[in-house]
């Protein structure tokens, strides 16, 4: 699970932080005196293929699923005592699920099964075997097998081998996150999962990995990246440590190739041992690491953090959706089914089946598989108290599987997430950094109806001209090349809507704009349009030459104080149109979600794309996903009421239905039926020029329309 850092907004959980007593002891062994039972013995060989499932790897089963980890530790008693086939017999019934992830080694580096491995720690006191026991049950129910493995994130093997862990900036030895450039893969993670594919487990989701990873100044780091830059210590012998540095770039990018590597190394060795396991990391290829998928990782999956996850995944599903697109990948996200607060006392609660279905929309509505991460007892069982919400989330989800599964999405407003960007801005090697400051736009732009993707520069490159509207929003580093490509799509009748300080900063010579002294970050107010909206972050007042309209008057107070500038501007560019907006407007939106600022990115938005493929009246509180699902039209609509983005509503258990919502959909010809799915129900339309009029008499929770 991904620790976020403390400054970011959404306050993620890692409960097994609380509940693990790193009490581990070096050299703790399985218990010699463990009574013979069937699911306490190691797989003396491989198992047959039969067994062992396709010699190839072949499509992912993951649209449905549940994750279960304890995150074991020494001090866990009678591991596997409670396991009983019953009770699993009846979760699976119940949930029907494609796949279910179970413990095998947590952060704390303690294995909850009997490795035989030379540098594993295992649980002393396992009464069970508790990979063989949901091995044997979920074969009998045809469902799929994967671990929660920790990673580069591992407290006891450093304990053990500590110069096996990451060297620091300040000399000292990290005591938790094991070095990239050691022995650590091919001595215990590479051995370890060999040992879980024996099993016959289907495949590992690897925690603690790209984001547990930090710089390291151990020799072997220095030596490598020496020997790949050609760069030489500065003075004192003395290493790039922190952005104040020269090279410190480089050497962040250097970090993040070894991780790369590293992840593609294990991967490779895993495939090598067995053809058919599948291989995730979490959150590689994601919004911590957007860029081209260079290893041969079988899919994507990520955890989302437990509060505003319906905007969460609103985001990190567009962008594993891209990444998925682009490279054939199968991916996935995770919800937390309970919503935890750190502080003095931790406070929470268990989520209900509505606020997960929500959850569940946005990432079912973009092609993704979904899956609930429920809490495993430390003594491997899995508690039953949430079956009923899982069940009933299971049924919603498998209900839209047949009008989601296999979509592409249809080109429509682009907002582009700059790999570039992230590693220039992220001051950690793989964070959410430049997310989160992306995010508050997306949102704005979901909330006002429109149709999104958020797309790098390897997934626009040779295909800009798809897309109406590009969407570049406190994007501050660009390759020269990439802005040339954008501007040579406005040039040949593409709209470019650029928005912040620093994005229009290096846009300002083809914007005809010029700033007028200091951006200042007090606030403001922008009337437009007869409406008012109030300004918070970043703004810069500019001045604008001939040929550019201007757009939003500014005043230091409510009802006076002009300021000179403009909120916004637009100009003719060859065939397209360029738009600047002369604030930060994304981190306000995250915190407030003020209408008023909806409305101004709406506007603005519809000025340069004015007839999208769908739009949607009747309510403010719907995502709109536009996708094309075989030759028809698959318009997915979620209902996003309920306090979902509120701190201080852990859950909720009522999200009213949204009624009589007007939809109009550009399609060349005439539909034979609109229908609502999975209702099943027909919907009257009426179809006029090339655009066909349907209202939707309630929406519930999520709806996809198939235009046939």
């Amino acid at each position: 699970m991904y620790i976020p850092a403390k400054n970011t907004l959404y306050i993620s959980l890692w409960p097994l932080l609380i509940s693990i007593t790193i009490s581990l002891g070096a050299q703790a062994q399985p218990n010699r005196n463990q009574p013979a039972n069937s699911y306490l013995k190691l797989p003396s060989t491989k198992p047959n293929a039969t067994e062992r499932g396709p010699t190839e790897r072949g499509p992912t089963r993951r649209f449905f699923g549940m994750h279960f980890d304890f995150h074991a530790n020494a001090s866990d008693a009678q591991i596997g005592q409670n396991l009983s086939e019953q009770s699993l017999d009846s979760l699976l019934t119940a949930i029907k699920p494609d796949f279910i992830q179970i413990d095998c080694k947590g952060h704390p580096g303690v294995a909850s099964y009997p490795s035989r491995v030379a540098n594993a720690t295992t649980a002393p006191d396992l009464a069970k075997d508790p990979l063989a026991f949901y091995r044997a049950v979920t074969r009998k129910h045809g469902v799929d097998l994967y671990v929660h493995y920790s990673g580069v994130f591992d407290v006891a093997v450093l304990e053990k081998h500590p110069n096996w862990g990451v060297v620091k900036a300040d000399g000292s030895m990290d005591k938790a996150n094991t070095s990239v450039y050691g022995p650590y893969a091919d001595s215990l993670l590479i051995p370890q999962l060999k040992e879980v594919a024996d099993y016959g487990v289907d495949g590992v989701w690897v925690d603690g990995d790209c984001w547990a990873t930090i710089p390291d100044y151990s020799p072997a780091a220095l030596a490598r990246f020496q020997a790949e830059t050609g760069i030489q210590p500065g003075p004192g012998h003395n290493w790039p440590r922190s952005d104040k540095d020269p090279n410190y770039d480089a050497f962040k990018n250097a970090a993040r190739q070894a991780f790369i590597r590293y992840v593609g190394h294990y991967t490779d060795e895993l495939h090598k041992h067995n053809p058919a396991f599948r291989v995730a990391s979490n959150w590689a290829y994601s919004s911590m690491m957007p860029e081209p998928i260079t290893t041969n990782v079988d899919y994507l999956s990520g955890d989302l953090t437990p509060g505003n996850s319906v905007n969460t995944a609103a985001m990190e599903g567009r962008i594993l959706a891209a990444q998925g697109q682009r490279y054939h990948k199968p991916w996935d996200l995770m919800s937390w089914s309970f919503w935890y607060q750190f502080g003095p006392t931790m406070s929470g609660d268990q989520k209900t089946a509505i606020h997960m279905k929500q959850e569940a929309a946005q990432v079912i509505a973009l092609g993704g598989g979904f899956q609930g991460y429920v809490r495993q007892k430390h003594d491997a069982s899995i508690p039953l108290n949430e079956l009923p919400v899982m069940a009933e989330l299971s049924q919603f989800v498998r209900a839209r599987q047949p009008f989601c599964q296999g979509i592409t999405p249809i080109p429509q407003i682009a907002v582009l997430y700059s790999d570039v960007t992230v590693k220039k801005f992220d001051q950690k090697l793989f964070s959410r950094d430049q997310a989160y400051r992306m995010q508050g736009v997306l949102t704005a732009l979901l909330d006002a109806q429109f149709p999104v993707e958020v797309l790098s520069e390897h997934h626009l490159t040779g295909r800009l001209s798809q897309y109406p509207l590009i969407v570049v929003s406190q994007q501050d580093s660009l390759a020269p090349s990439f802005r040339q490509e954008l501007l040579d799509y406005a040039r040949q009748g593409g709209n470019l809507l650029l928005i912040g300080v620093a994005t229009t900063k290096s846009f300002a010579d083809e914007l005809g704009i010029e700033p007028i002294g200091q951006a200042t970050a007090s606030t403001r107010w922008v009337h437009y349009n007869g409406a008012t909206m109030v300004l918070n972050g970043l703004f810069q007042p500019v001045q604008t030459t001939a040929g550019v309209a201007s757009f939003g008057q500014i005043n230091a107070h409510e009802y006076g104080g002009v300021i000179p500038g403009v909120a916004a501007s637009t100009i003719p560019f060859g065939k397209g149109k360029l738009m600047g907006v002369y604030a930060d407007l994304s981190q306000s939106y995250i915190q407030h979600q003020s209408s008023k600022a909806r409305d101004f990115i709406a506007t603005l938005a519809h000025t340069l794309l004015p007839n999208p493929v769908v739009t949607v009246t009747g309510s403010h509180l719907v995502h709109v996903i536009a996708n094309r699902l075989d030759n028809q039209l698959a318009i997915n609509l979620i209902n996003t009421g309920g306090r979902h983005a509120d701190p201080q509503v852990f859950t909720y258990d009522e999200v009213p239905p949204l009624s009589n919502l007007t939809l109009t959909i550009h399609t060349k010809k005439k539909p034979g039926r609109i229908v609502q799915q999975p209702e099943n129900k027909p919907l009257p339309f009426t179809y006029k020029a090339g655009v066909a009029t349907v209202t939707v008499p309630k929406l519930m929770i999520h709806s996809v329309l198939i235009v046939e």
